[in-house]
């Protein structure tokens, strides 16, 4: 697939989803004004929907351009197991016993802390849970703290601005608060074999200071939405399933974290889980199925579009000085997916120790900023769309919520 025309055609399609993803609301207001229309228009309003149907796109023009054989064959080698694994643990993690298992963990934790239980849960969900990532991966992480906040935050009758100050708070604090280890953030996973970085030396050069910007801007975000948390506004803690029942979704979910690599263990254990969850189904709630699936959509759709822009941001990333490659990663994260802008950088030959650093500080500091920046945004979009206006997050919103944490992270990661 190396051809100037390509390379065009994927550079060109790959701009195309960018503007869609920031101009989704626009198609969901359009769904109001065309009604008869609106079932077309709303499926292109949904985030979600967008770098999965640009990548079929990408496809078929492939397919014209060099042919449908090379097209498949493109496609066919791309490696997928990233959106199949977001979508097995979305599905698990949101999981009725694991959510049970969740809240009255979360609800025994914010009774013991001296403030409100609104605003201990909230600072819980902004700022423990996602640290959690590093231990159950991020998108585990993303689900939970999402499902956990989103009847006490991300409900219509909160006002936008504090929703959007929320959500960018979320992504940032899920987006740094995996670098704890070395396994857990998807852009510290691309690199972390090749330059040798285990997770002593990420807790020791990353972690702690990512938990230090992570505790910062969740109590921050509390704090300045302490007048708009309401006590009754929280979905109460569910009756708790019987303890088995518990214990085999945790050792599932555990599991599939520890088998993460191998798409088709954890996808066999999926299957076993499914059928688990249908024997004992008045133990359950329903499962995240279609959320999960719209998930692993755009996330395959990413991999599709993403796997022919090196040749472009390649020369960037080769090109930057240290410090501008700190600034470079931050901003080029915005339009790319940081794993995949980490992957490019540990391609590059001879790169040395301080290069590395702040290329991952970058990455990781900017994945809150837009949707496509960090591979669990979509999820927490997915389950939280709901709580804003026309049932749709704008991408101007989410930024511009983003970038007071990302503020508060790239700066704990640059100057401590």
């Amino acid at each position: 697939m190396n051809h100037p025309a390509v390379d065009a055609v994927a550079a060109t399609v790959f701009a195309v989803a960018l503007l869609h993803t920031f101009s989704a609301r626009q198609f969901e207001r359009l769904s109001h004004r065309f009604p008869r229309h609106a079932g077309l228009l709303h499926l292109l309003g949904e985030v979600e929907v967008v770098f999965g149907f640009w990548a079929i796109v990408l496809v078929l023009l492939l397919a014209f351009v060099a042919g449908p054989a090379e097209a498949i064959g493109y496609a066919e080698s791309r490696n997928y197991t990233e959106p199949l694994f977001v979508f097995v643990v979305m599905v698990v993690a949101g999981s009725g016993p694991v959510l049970a298992a969740v809240r009255h963990a979360v609800d025994a934790l914010a009774a013991r802390l001296p403030m409100r239980r609104a605003l201990a849960v909230t600072w819980l969900g902004l700022g423990v849970v996602p640290l959690t990532g590093s231990l159950v991966t991020e998108p585990a992480a993303m689900t939970i703290a999402a499902l956990t906040l989103a009847p006490l935050v991300f409900r219509p009758e909160m006002p936008e601005r504090m929703k959007y100050l929320a959500l960018g708070v979320l992504f940032v604090n899920v987006s740094i608060g995996g670098t704890l280890t070395s396994y857990a953030a998807p852009p510290v996973l691309m690199v972390a074999a090749a330059w040798n970085w285990d997770s002593a030396f990420m807790l020791q050069t990353f972690g702690w200071k990512a938990a230090l910007a992570v505790m910062f801007n969740a109590s921050l975000a509390t704090w300045l939405m302490r007048r708009t948390l309401r006590e009754d506004a929280g979905a109460p803690a569910p009756a708790r399933p019987p303890l088995a029942i518990v214990l085999v979704h945790l050792g599932v979910l555990a599991a599939i974290v520890l088998l993460a690599h191998h798409p088709v263990a954890f996808l066999a254990l999926f299957l076993l889980f499914l059928g688990f969850t249908q024997a004992y189904e008045r133990h359950q709630s329903p499962l995240l199925i279609r959320e999960a699936l719209l998930v692993a959509f755009f996330l395959a759709g990413l991999v599709v579009l993403g796997g022919l822009q090196a040749w472009w941001l390649r020369p960037i990333v080769e090109s930057l000085q240290p410090l501008q490659l700190f600034f470079g990663a931050l901003a080029l994260t915005a339009v790319t997916d940081n794993a995949a802008l980490t992957y490019l950088g540990s391609l590059i030959p001879g790169i040395d120790a301080q290069a590395q650093y702040m290329l991952m500080a970058g990455a990781v500091a900017g994945g809150g900023l837009t949707v496509i920046a960090n591979a669990p945004n979509p999820a927490g979009v997915a389950l939280l769309r709901r709580g804003f206006a026309d049932e749709s997050i704008g991408a101007g919103g989410l930024l511009l919520g983003a970038l007071g944490p990302t503020g508060v992270a790239a700066a704990a990661l640059l100057l401590l």
